[in-house]
């Protein structure tokens, strides 16, 4: 009857011990890359743009803003990103239409 019960726990048990590794998963920080080549590197509230920028944003878990610095492209016009899952953020700059980014494979920065 115990081996039963220890059996029946197991999903349970081992369902907790991952929970820690998905609450890092979910969140907008990391390694980001555009498929026309551009890049951001997010760490809380800071933030750096693959043309050398960096600067603070407006962060939360699962969501960044920021104004795109001078001497780069789009200069001036606000950026809004909102993680759409744990490899995706859907980014819009100024008025265009959004666009899905994705986590950076290993090896690129």
């Amino acid at each position: 009857m115990i081996r039963k019960n220890r059996l029946a726990l197991m999903p349970t048990v081992l369902a907790l011990c991952a929970l820690p590794q998905f609450a890092r998963a979910d969140a907008i920080d990391g390694e980001w890359c555009s498929e026309k080549g551009r890049r951001i590197n997010i760490a809380g509230s800071s933030y750096a743009l693959s043309g050398g920028a960096k600067a603070e944003g407006a962060y939360t878990r699962h969501s960044f803003a920021f104004a795109m610095p001078a001497g780069e492209p789009d200069a001036g016009k606000p950026v809004d990103m909102v993680l759409q899952g744990e490899a995706r953020i859907r980014v819009r700059i100024g008025e265009s239409e959004p666009e899905v980014w994705r986590r950076c494979p290993p090896g690129i920065s």
